[in-house]
This record gives structure tokens, C-alpha cells and sequence, in this order.
């Protein structure tokens, strides 16, 4: 009877709509199945994201700390470790150091811990608590994993983690689903009826309304610029894909602004490779940032990005090239990176393409895959060899 493969069991916050777990998704998915068997550990809960994931033999499981207290979560992982009996656990970002402890005292053999962004309360990486927790259980890990090298910077300089124990792996874009794709002569397809026309220039973020993203930075900036331009209320458009607790707060202040009917803030949506090809030019307003999927899903389809120099944003838009970079919570300077792709359609373009050529030279999702099959390799080589 053939060996079953390793098991990896992935604890994450929670599994609904986001960047790190589209991430996992798209890596579990993608991973040949006699490599690795997958679970996924929520500390909170799951949404119906998880129907994203293809294979069928992948348990997801939710512990709902908030509800049960930190301690009760941390004895349920350990029974849980015990029952599963994984080769390999897989934990992610601040909330994930809860599963290391139950890990170890149930016996897990290796600990890997990817660190993929930074929240809200802590956006520059400079908070001594969140550096704490992180140096006090590194000796609870084998291996860490960063998706950005300012992630990876990160864990080496301010938590003092050797830098022989990072393994840095970008994430990977599909980039047959998200393509650049001639506009049909009728106009925007996907958008709302009479929303807008097909010269109209369409301005578009995707991602959860939520503070760190700071989308109201970019309702500001388009405020701005429709008073930059003759006409401008006719000639722009504005499109926030996601949902989340500042959506409605961004609905009142367009509204305040005379602006909402020039704008549509739909909530979550699953058509998203579609929708950005509505879009002219895409715009990441985040005041921290990871490695951002919507950036690369939207250089993948061939658009200009305008993003806050923050995080790992600056490892995806090349300034000048691919894109332009701004200073976070800068209404101002944003309307003006806007203004100039407005004005220069040709600039614009240029970018999208340059842009384009990038995602298919360095962010695969093939690459990704092998990226976490080697580190899951080397931590489990002598498991998987003997």
C-alpha cells in the first residue's frame, strides 16, 4: 500500500475574501496532490471562500477564538495536532504564533511561519510588542517565509532572526485568468447600465474596506480631480471593488461631495479579472502593505498602477515604469499621479504593458509553487527520505 503524503496542516486568522488567502487557495490548488496533503486551521472562522478550493480531501476547520477565549483555542489546537497528526504546520502572520506552542507539546515535528503583511496597528513594523511575540517564539520554528523582502528585512533587523532561516516567496498571479483583453465597442461590459460611457476614464481599487487599506484617501484624491479636470464630473469614473466597515463611510463622503452618482462602491465580487479590465488605471491607497495580489492581478491585466510607497508595494511598481508611487495618506499627491495618466493615455498604456511583461517574468503562479515546495522540502527532508 503506497505511503499517504506528508500532511501540512495552515493556520490562519480567518478564510474569507483577501489577498494571503487567495494566496493559500491558489497554492493548495496548484500543489500536485501526491507532494502534499492540506488542511486549513481558521483561529476565527470561514466564509464561503472556501469553496474556491478545487480539491476535495482539504478539511477547514474553525475554532472561533473570540468566542471561546485564547486559552480554550490554544487546547483545542493541541487536541486537534494530536488527532491529525500533521508532518508539518504551517502558521501565518501575528494570530498564527498561537498555533506554535500546541504544535510543539502535541508532537509536530516542524513549524514553518510565513509572515505576509502588517495590521493596522502596527503598518510600519515598529511596534516593540508585536517584535516581542515574534522573537519569543522563534525558537518554535524551523523555517519562516516572507512574501516581500521588506517582510523579510523585517524579521532579520528589527526581530533578529537569522537571515539563513528566511525564505522569501512573491506570490503568483494566474495569468491566463487575468489578462489584458480589448474593450467591446459598447462600452464598459460588467459595469452598471448608463454608469458611464466608453470614453469615459475609469479610475478602480479592489480590496477590503478596512483602515489599513485607506480607501478614503483615494475617495479624497478623486474628489480632488474631478475639480482638476474641465468636465470632469462627464469625463471620470470611479470603481472600489470590496466590502468592509468603511464602505459606507466612503458612500457619504462622495455623496457630501455631489460625486456618488459617478461612483460605484459595489461590495464583494466574484468577478474580478472582468472588472478590471473596465478600469483605466488601478490604484492601491494602503497605508501597509504585504505583497499586494490585487496590484499584481492588476498589472497582469495591463494596467498603470498608482500605489503608496509602503511595504512591498515598491518591489512590484518599478516608479517610471510600470507605475507611480506615492506617499501614503496623501490625497494631493495621488490626484496628481492620476491627473498624469489622465492627461498621457500613451504614458498610460506604456505602463500597462511594461507592467504586464513583469508578472509573467517573476511572478508565476508557478514560481510561487515551487518557492513553498522547496522550503516544505527542506524542512521535511529527512521525514520524506526516510
Amino acid at each position: 500500500m503506497a505511503e499517504m503524503p506528508p500532511l501540512v496542516l495552515h493556520v490562519i486568522h480567518h478564510l474569507v475574501i483577501g489577498g494571503m488567502e487567495n494566496g493559500l487557495i491558489n497554492l493548495i490548488n496548484r500543489m500536485p496532490p501526491s507532494a502534499f496533503r492540506h488542511g486549513i486551521v481558521c483561529i476565527e472562522d470561514y466564509s464561503d471562500f472556501r469553496n474556491r478550493l478545487e480539491r476535495d480531501d482539504v478539511e477547514v476547520i474553525a475554532l472561533h477564538r473570540s468566542k471561546i477565549g485564547v486559552w480554550k483555542m490554544r487546547k483545542a489546537l493541541y487536541k486537534l495536532f494530536c488527532q491529525m497528526q500533521p508532518s508539518l504546520v504551517h502558521s501565518r502572520n501575528l494570530s498564527g504564533l498561537d498555533a506554535l506552542l500546541p504544535a510543539k507539546l502535541a508532537g509536530v515535528p516542524h513549524c514553518v511561519h510565513g509572515e505576509h503583511g502588517r495590521d493596522i496597528n502596527d503598518p510600519v513594523g515598529d511596534k516593540w510588542k508585536f517584535q516581542a511575540l515574534r522573537r519569543l517564539h522563534s525558537p518554535l520554528i524551523d523555517r519562516y517565509t516572507t512574501v516581500s523582502a521588506d517582510l523579510k528585512n523585517y524579521l532579520v533587523n528589527k526581530v533578529g532572526i537569522s537571515a539563513t532561516r528566511v525564505t522569501q516567496v512573491y506570490n503568483g498571479v494566474d495569468t491566463e485568468r487575468f489578462s489584458p483583453q480589448l474593450r467591446q465597442d459598447n462600452g464598459k461590459p460588467y459595469l452598471p447600465p448608463d454608469f458611464c460611457h466608453k470614453n469615459s476614464t475609469v479610475i478602480g481599487a479592489v480590496g477590503r474596506m478596512q483602515p489599513v487599506k485607506d480607501h478614503l484617501t483615494l475617495i479624497r484624491a478623486f474628489i480632488r480631480l474631478v475639480g482638476m479636470i474641465p468636465d470632469g464630473r462627464r469625463k471620470l469614473r470611479l470603481v472600489i471593488i470590496g466590502d468592509g466597515p468603511l464602505r459606507q463611510t466612503c458612500q457619504n463622503e462622495l455623496r457630501a461631495a455631489g460625486l456618488a452618482e459617478i461612483a460605484w462602491l459595489p461590495g464583494a465580487r466574484n468577478d474580478i479579472p472582468e472588472l478590471l479590465r473596465t478600469m483605466d488605471i488601478f490604484v492601491l491607497p494602503s497605508i501597509a502593505e504585504g505583497i499586494s495580489n490585487t496590484v499584481l492581478e492588476a498589472m497582469a491585466c495591463g494596467l498603470p498602477v498608482v500605489a503608496t510607497a509602503v511595504g512591498g508595494n515598491s518591489e512590484l511598481v518599478d516608479e517610471g515604469i510600470t507605475g507611480t508611487l506615492v506617499p501614503p495618506a496623501d490625497p494631493k499627491a495621488m490626484a496628481h499621479a492620476l491627473l498624469m495618466y489622465y492627461q498621457d493615455s500613451a504614458r498610460a498604456h506604456t505602463h500597462g504593458a511594461a507592467g504586464r511583461a513583469k508578472i509573467e517574468a517573476h511572478f508565476s503562479m508557478s514560481a510561487m509553487v515551487r518557492g513553498y515546495l522547496g522550503v516544505y522540502d527542506t524542512v521535511l527532508g529527512n521525514l520524506k527520505s526516510g
